[in-house]
């Protein structure tokens, strides 16, 4: 690698020609060296074992040359003739020495590179936009934002760019940042940057274009659980647009819209009140959406209203439409049948694995509890090991299906025995189909009530046993019962 470290320091500063900016780093790359630092991005996207070993070493023995960092944000920035894949995977290598040596970096690279990251925003392409996006959040995160005191007043200024590109590329690194930095942005210095941006940002949610109006309302998200002061003041406008666009026709834009409306309702109920009849209306539709994870978003509100204490007086007139909307969603999807495909075949010959007979631990607590939980001390008993593997496992595959029966958990312990005369009908429906996975749906609801209607159920067993004994007849269902 002689090529790369016979040049130190290649750097020439130049005035900017506007007059107001800091001085422009120029930087040229060693032609040898660049094509031996483009071999090995070659080499790096080659799965073989023993040549990702030799990419590794290579790549620490080249971060204690400076210029190194100089050669990957040249590639990533300014190398058109690459492909897109080499020219993202050489950003995201400087994003990892940027999070390892970030501190060590000589001060002229650290300039150089924010100089290259801020140029290359507006980049034609999305997956490099992007990963200029991920780099710059690092370099904040590492270096401390006022530490970079001119990155958000530029970002804020280059969202306004007529190009699409850039505007695009602006909001994609601010998004990072917001989700990364929330809290930074709500106390840095005297500036509080969030004063101009949650206004801008609010500015955006009827932009033409949908990718823009999921970035804006993604930012401003960030905020609600924070109480930031600067949205807290902005909330009415916030609110009004958030309804203004809760129809939209993009699948990305109505999951923000669902998310902020399940985090407003568990920390600034006051604020949706006077409009709960129409909320609920509306994330019932959302619930039933054709793209899953929107559907799953609106989902989680339902678990949010059953810890509230209006949950009887907002949910009451709703119930009849509620809950068969959250039985349907209890059905396996068609994600999950793909998955469950070899657990349905005939293996009667085949014997079990330990895994497969072990018991089972089932918890009834909502997902945000578990959540909560997850995130406490470490200090557990070995004993619990089993019991922690699968609690994981059911964290990590969060889904609707999960979600519907958890709401319809919650609410059963809310509504009681008053919850029967409109699901007792439904579970006898779906306990009689002839389709398996209604069955199967039917009998995870009436795990799901169990302990919230224990008094009233147990009076209804007796007519629920013969669809309950019938459903044992079915193999597929009797195959999933028993792995739990």
């Amino acid at each position: 690698m002689e090529a790369l470290y016979r040049r130190s320091s290649g750097f020439v500063a130049t005035s900017d020609k506007s007059g107001g900016g800091p001085p422009i780093m120029n930087w040229q790359p060693d032609e040898a060296g660049l094509a031996q630092i483009i071999q090995l991005l070659k080499e790096s996207q080659i799965s073989k074992t023993e040549v990702q070993k030799a990419v590794q070493q290579k790549l620490e023995s080249l971060n204690q040359y400076p210029d190194f960092n100089n050669y990957l944000i040249f590639v990533l920035t300014k190398l058109m003739s690459e492909d897109e894949p080499t020219r993202s995977l050489s950003g995201l290598i400087l994003k990892n020495n940027v999070k390892a040596h970030f501190s060590s970096f000589p001060d002229e690279v650290k300039a150089f590179i924010k100089q290259e990251c801020v140029t290359a925003i507006g980049d034609p392409s999305s997956l490099i936009r992007a990963t200029v996006g991920i780099l710059i959040t690092t370099i904040a995160k590492k270096g401390d934002l006022s530490n970079w005191p001119e990155l958000l007043p530029l970002l804020s200024q280059l969202m306004d760019s007529p190009d699409f590109y850039t505007c695009e590329g602006a909001f994609g690194a601010l998004q990072k940042i917001c989700e990364d930095l929330a809290d930074q942005l709500d106390n840095v210095g005297p500036s509080q940057p969030l004063n101009y941006l949650i206004p801008k940002f609010l500015q955006f949610f009827r932009h033409q274009h949908a990718v823009i109006r999921s970035h804006a309302i993604a930012c401003v998200n960030q905020f609600i659980i924070y109480r930031s002061q600067a949205l807290v003041t902005h909330m009415g406008p916030f609110v009004e647009n958030l309804f203004a666009v809760a129809g939209d026709e993009d699948s990305e834009v109505r999951k923000n819209v669902c998310r902020a409306i399940v985090m407003l309702l568990e920390i600034r109920t006051e604020q949706l009140l006077p409009s709960i009849h129409s909320i609920v209306e509306y994330m019932l539709l959302r619930t039933q959406d054709q793209d899953e994870s929107v559907a799953l978003e609106a989902c989680e509100v339902w678990l949010t209203l059953a810890e509230h204490p209006h949950c009887v007086e907002a949910l009451s007139p709703y119930m009849n439409r509620l809950v068969p909307v959250l039985l349907n969603g209890m059905k396996y999807s068609d994600t999950d049948m793909m998955t469950l495909k070899g657990d349905l075949e005939d293996d009667a010959n085949v014997p079990d694995r330990e895994s497969s007979i072990k018991p089972r631990h089932h918890h009834s607590k909502t997902h945000s509890q578990q959540h909560e939980e997850a995130a406490e001390g470490s200090g557990s008993d070995d004993d619990d090991d089993d019991e922690d593997d699968d609690f994981a496992d059911f964290l990590s595959d969060w889904n609707i299906r999960k979600c519907s029966a958890a709401a319809l958990d919650c609410l059963s312990n809310v509504f009681k025995q008053d919850l029967l005369p409109i699901l007792l009908p439904l579970l006898k429906e779906t306990l009689s189909s002839p389709q398996w996975e209604i069955k199967e749906s039917g009998i995870l609801a009436l795990g799901a009530v169990a302990e919230g209607c224990m008094a009233g159920i147990i009076r209804h067993l007796p007519g629920l046993l013969p669809f309950l004994i019938g459903c044992l007849e079915d193999p597929k269902v009797c195959k999933l019962l028993i792995k739990g």
